[in-house]
């Protein structure tokens, strides 16, 4: 099915901006133009691409096709580049699932290394990012482990290692008792959102025992540390991110050789690699230089 550039530079404006009036202003039509876009795009394709509201997001479809007209833009850009075609398309757009620990520690480094690219990110734990690649809603994906997704090209980037913190104070208050199911299950902990097990998985390799310790979720790296800096709570912190507080004594690690590593991979589409090398090539740099070697 062959579908109208305009119309899909139009749903993938919307979906950036919230608005079609947004998409309107970044295109130089008019709204009532990206309506009608947007009215026959859906039309061609037979379902609802849109649902409005403040801000506008895309369906299932909606995001797919749009997916679709990004991955588009990543090959055009490679055959223009191959071709020494004298065109000024302006920079690719690439859609990539990152977890917020790795994009706090050294993803940015690999970005910084990529000209000609506008990267939109979805940042996601590392044990759900790889779904993004099998829903067709990202072109690459940093995930855990080595298991390709289907259709996917996978390259080991290294572990990330984690250690489980507490500041001194928040230590003798807890764990004066020493490091136990018990204490614990009591000791308040750190957890990221919902859908992060490290803190529990941690304690299921370092106990024996599944426990749900009792917790503050914080959706920021950066105030993961902070939070455990301040006696709030226990919590598994990048080694590389807590360093500088642990090595002034803010943090201290609560069980001394018993970090958890987690092992990343890099994931693209296998259609899409020629035209993200230059991407990859970055981020097994990055990798290289910020993570533990497998």
């Amino acid at each position: 099915m062959l579908l109208d550039p305009n119309h899909l530079s139009a749903l993938a404006a919307i979906l950036r901006h919230g608005s079609f009036e947004a998409a309107a202003s970044e295109l130089s039509v008019t709204p009532s133009a990206i309506s009608q876009r947007i009215k026959a795009l859906e039309d061609r394709v037979g379902v609802s691409l849109i649902q409005r509201g403040t801000p506008c997001t895309g369906t299932p479809a909606g995001l797919r096709i749009a997916q679709h007209a990004a991955d588009i833009g990543l090959l055009e850009a490679q055959l223009a580049r191959e071709l020494a075609l004298d065109r000024d398309t302006g920079p690719a757009r690439v859609r990539i699932a990152v977890n917020a620990d790795s994009l706090e520690t050294w993803f940015i480094d690999a970005m910084a290394q990529v000209d000609g690219v506008l990267f939109d990110l979805v940042v996601d734990d590392q044990d759900h990012s790889a779904e993004w690649l099998r829903r067709g809603e990202v072109s690459a994906a940093v995930t855990v482990g080595g298991q390709a997704v289907t259709g996917c090209d996978a390259h080991a980037l290294g572990t990330l290692r984690y250690l489980p913190t507490a500041s001194p104070g928040f230590i003798r208050e807890w764990f004066a008792e020493g490091l136990t199911a018990t204490t614990l299950q009591r000791a308040p902990s750190l957890t990221f959102n919902r859908k992060d097990n490290l803190q529990k998985a941690w304690i299921l390799e370092h106990t024996g025992h599944r426990i749900t310790p009792r917790s503050h979720f914080l959706p920021s790296t950066q105030a993961f540390v902070n939070a455990a800096v301040a006696g709030i709570g226990w919590g598994m912190n990048p080694e590389n991110l807590a360093r500088p507080a642990l090595d002034d004594g803010r943090l201290c690690v609560i069980a001394p050789d018993a970090p958890l590593d987690v092992p990343l991979s890099w994931q693209v589409g296998r259609i899409l690699a020629p035209a993200l090398a230059p991407l990859t090539r970055a981020v097994r740099d990055a990798a290289a230089r910020h993570l533990i070697r497998a």
